[in-house]
């Protein structure tokens, strides 16, 4: 599993994630849409920790710089 998520990538998922949360808990979203939300987020924290995107390795994206 190479890494292909860059530190900006990580910080706009996790960014993204908290939003999501906290728009669920203020009841902002709900229901269905607030379940998927909250589905969604938490993939994008999974993916930030562990650097890894399996959506960008099969399109073939790299936001992670070259070493």
């Amino acid at each position: 599993m190479k890494k292909n998520v860059g530190t900006i990538d990580k910080a706009i998922r996790i960014l993204v994630a908290v939003v999501v949360v906290i728009l669920y808990f203020t009841n902002v979203i709900s229901g269905t849409l607030g379940i998927v939300l909250l589905a969604l987020s938490a993939i994008f924290v999974v993916t930030s920790l562990l650097s890894f995107c399996p959506i960008w390795q099969v399109i073939g994206i790299s936001t992670r710089k070259k070493e």
